[in-house]
């Protein structure tokens, strides 16, 4: 029987996946800052390491977070996105909130709908990988075949 339906999905899941693809993500970057030849002085290769980042952070928080649910990996790769949104929805409030002054204005309004792509993308992607391992022992992008 197939596993992806919501009633599978624990919030808790969703949430340690995120933390760890947030840490992953933090890592990444750090390194990236720290290798001098990655900042070229016009951003491109600053946005397309931050990009990378977020898309290796994804993929180790999705693969945390299907390891370890061994059920519904798409749904959990979603929540995981969702939440980036619902964290960004709720630091944006707050920050309005307590510096009214403040403007964000280096994230551009397509450059978030992307980075949020690629988060739902790399988060199911390492959520399949992690369930494959998980159930079958080893990778793959596929779940398995309804048992009956």
């Amino acid at each position: 029987m197939h596993t992806e339906h919501l009633q599978n999905v624990r919030v808790v899941r969703v949430l340690a996946g995120w933390l760890v693809g947030i840490a992953v993500t933090s890592l990444a970057v750090l390194a990236a800052i720290g290798i001098p030849m990655l900042s070229d002085g016009t951003g491109q290769l600053d946005t397309v390491s931050s990009i990378l980042a977020v898309a290796a952070g994804f993929g180790a928080g999705g693969f945390f977070a299907g390891f370890r649910a061994m059920e519904a990996p798409i749904l959990h790769g979603v929540g995981m996105g969702l939440m980036s949104l619902v964290a960004w929805a709720g630091l944006n409030a707050v920050a309005s909130l307590l510096f009214p002054g403040v403007v964000w204005e280096a994230l551009t309004p397509g450059l978030a709908v992307a980075l949020l792509l690629i988060q739902i993308v790399a988060a199911v992607l390492g959520a399949l990988m992690g369930y494959n391992v998980s159930t079958r022992g080893k990778p793959g992008l596929s779940e398995h075949e309804p048992i009956e």
